[in-house]
């Protein structure tokens, strides 16, 4: 009975991160970031990204309460940040340009913004902190484990399968890519600073 209380723990997990972290709706977004990079850099930075929200998320899963609470910085302000800076983003995206463009070599959009906040955002955090709560025994936590590892894999799997998109729609494609990826990704940042403000006002 254990055992299959880990393995039911560990879907649920699996099933409620890859919801929020939504691996193919980021797929434009991916697309849109990485359209002028070549093919080795493009899965590269898929595999990247995903690491980076891994690290992030393990992090916030075993100190994120310590963490937060040290700082003194409340859930709802982390969210707001993290809509700001998708929010800046996406007009660099709507206005033709390249996040970070101005100064490439320091440039990694695997780090910012798809590592975090777009994969690794507030949401997903919080989903892992409540799990980490919820653990009742070994079997738990080593299902939860598990089920990060998973999803992420899933996450690094679909975005460098994406990349293939690019190699079909040639340039004109490319710029319709990187103008919808813009738009998807300024709607995301206004709703993460309007829930973080619904939030603000409830409390």
């Amino acid at each position: 009975m254990g055992e299959i209380t880990a393995v039911t723990f560990a879907l649920q997990a699996f099933v409620t991160l890859f919801v929020i972290m939504d691996p193919p709706g980021a797929t434009p977004i991916f697309l849109g970031l990485v359209s002028d990079k070549s093919p080795a850099t493009r899965r590269k930075l898929a595999w990247q990204a995903a690491a980076v929200s891994f690290v992030v998320i393990t992090t916030f899963a075993l100190f994120g309460r310590l963490v937060l609470s040290y700082l003194n910085i409340s859930l709802e302000s982390l969210q707001a940040a993290g809509g700001l800076l998708l929010l800046i983003v996406s007009l660099e995206l709507l206005m033709g340009g390249r996040p970070g463009s101005e100064n490439r070599k320091s440039n990694n959009i695997a780090l910012v913004p798809l590592g975090t906040p777009l994969l690794a955002g507030p949401g997903a955090i919080v989903a892992t902190m409540i799990y980490v709560q919820k653990i009742e025994n070994v079997g738990q936590g080593i299902g939860l484990a598990v089920a990060v590892i998973a999803v992420h894999l899933a996450i690094a799997i679909t975005l460098m399968a994406s990349t293939t998109i690019l190699k079909v729609i040639k340039d004109t494609g490319v710029n319709l890519v990187a103008s919808i990826a813009g738009l998807l990704l300024a709607a995301i940042a206004i709703q993460m600073i309007a829930d973080a403000i619904k939030a603000f006002t409830a409390a």
